[in-house]
């Protein structure tokens, strides 16, 4: 009878995410965005700045999320519980990482590629998807860290 609500869910989610390395995802991001339009410069074609924003976006939940719980042993006991359970649940836990990449790419899409709202959202969400589905297939691939902590 001890069911998690979603409340408690997110809350072991935010839990496991405090310890992620934000700058490490951030200069990841960031390089990844640059690259991508430099090379829409330089190479034939017209350069996409909102591709480069969404392929950043992207990689920084990525390196954010993984990062947060590649080392379920270090942290305090909170941080160690909620990322033991973020390795055992990969498919919840990784909903809040590809939730969080689709707010930060649907102003983005909005703005920047001037969408519709509608349009906007739906490119928003696949692109959260996508952070989903990397980030739960890698968070499944490491449970054995989750055994062995």
């Amino acid at each position: 009878m001890n069911e998690l609500t979603r409340m408690d869910e997110m809350s072991l989610a935010g839990a496991a995410l405090r310890g992620a390395p934000w700058r490490a995802a951030a200069t990841s991001g960031g390089a990844v965005a640059a690259t991508s339009f430099i090379l829409g410069v330089i190479l034939p074609g017209p350069a996409d700045l909102t591709w480069a924003l969404c392929a950043g976006i992207t990689v920084f939940a990525l390196v954010a999320a993984i990062g947060a719980i590649s080392k379920p042993d270090v942290g305090d006991r909170v941080t160690r519980q909620a990322r033991l359970w973020a390795l055992r649940h990969p498919w919840r836990f990784s909903l809040y990482p590809g939730l969080g990449a689709a707010a930060l790419m649907y102003p983005v899409q909005l703005v920047i590629d001037r969408e519709g709202i509608f349009g906007a959202a739906f490119d928003a969400l696949w692109g959260g998807a996508l952070v989903l589905l990397i980030t739960a297939v890698l968070t499944f691939s490491m449970r054995g860290r989750a055994k062995g902590a």
